[in-house]
């Protein structure tokens, strides 16, 4: 049986360029240069997830220029009060030198607690809707852990976007996440595909002459589910993104076979990788 066509783009909300679904993330030990990322750019990965510190992604969007509009710029978003995040906000929109963010993530959201502080008056989430309303801000999403909380709160109409976890070892979504965002046409992000590099190692249960996935097989894995919008990727330097890239050349889902094979490694590197980090 043939697999099913897996889409290469997808337009997040009005307005909003139309986006590969493969995305580009940076992280706080990543060796990503402007030139880098102006790479990826040019070669169609035009969702760029910043960690929120200078480094090789925001320099490279502060010197876009007019390409500026052609890119989908993610924030991971720290401040939690109000009187915080017009700070951070500011400086963000420094750093990157633009009047505005195409989506602002609260970053990892891990308790009920947490987000209800978000909501108070003093919290950090009125504050960005107004940036919405005023049209600084695209989308507001959240990003966790936090499968059952985060089907919750998607429901509660506040958020226009979620970030989760989602990977071959890491299949939860699927029962606790997907089918509330599906439902509610709200696109869903996916980080750690890889499972911080798991993924990519053997474990002491393979059947001999088993090889381990490739990177782009971790992305086709999570892109393959229609649930999906963007999985990112955040290859830490010039190598690793070009192997990632790889997968522009051939995109594709993963057979039946694949998916299986893909699947039943994830539940090996789940019993033997340790907890997840």
């Amino acid at each position: 049986m043939a697999a099913e066509p897996c889409p290469r783009t997808i337009r997040l909300a009005p307005g909003l360029p139309e986006v590969c679904r493969l995305g580009l993330a940076t992280r706080g030990t990543s060796r990503l240069e402007p030139a880098d990322v102006d790479y990826a750019i040019a070669r169609g990965v035009n969702y760029l997830n910043w960690c929120g510190r200078r480094d090789g992604l925001s320099r490279a969007v502060a010197g876009l220029g007019k390409g500026r509009a052609e890119v989908v710029v993610a924030v991971q978003f720290q401040a939690r009060t109000a009187q915080a995040a017009a700070r951070e906000f500011d400086r963000l929109l420094s750093e990157l030198r633009s009047d505005y963010l195409d989506v602002v993530t609260f970053y990892y959201v891990e308790s009920e607690q947490e987000w209800e502080a978000l909501l108070t008056p003093q919290g950090a989430y009125d504050y960005l809707r107004r940036q919405r309303e005023q049209g600084s801000v695209r989308l507001l999403g959240l990003t966790t852990h936090q499968r059952p909380l985060a089907a919750r709160w998607a429901q509660s109409g506040r958020l226009d976007l979620l970030m989760i976890r989602y990977n071959a070892a890491h299949r939860g979504a699927e029962r606790d996440v997907f089918p509330v965002t599906s439902a509610l046409g709200l696109p869903v992000v996916t980080f750690t595909g890889l499972r911080w590099g798991a993924l990519l190692k053997p474990t002491p249960e393979d059947q001999p002459g088993f090889r381990p996935p490739a990177p782009v097989d971790c992305y086709r894995f999570c892109l393959a589910n229609p649930a999906v919008s963007v999985a990112l990727a955040a290859p830490g330097n010039r190598s690793q993104l070009e192997e990632d890239l790889t997968l522009l050349e051939d995109w594709r889902p993963p057979s039946p076979d694949e998916l299986a094979s893909l699947r039943a490694h994830g539940d090996r590197v789940r019993r033997h990788a340790g907890a997840f980090p």
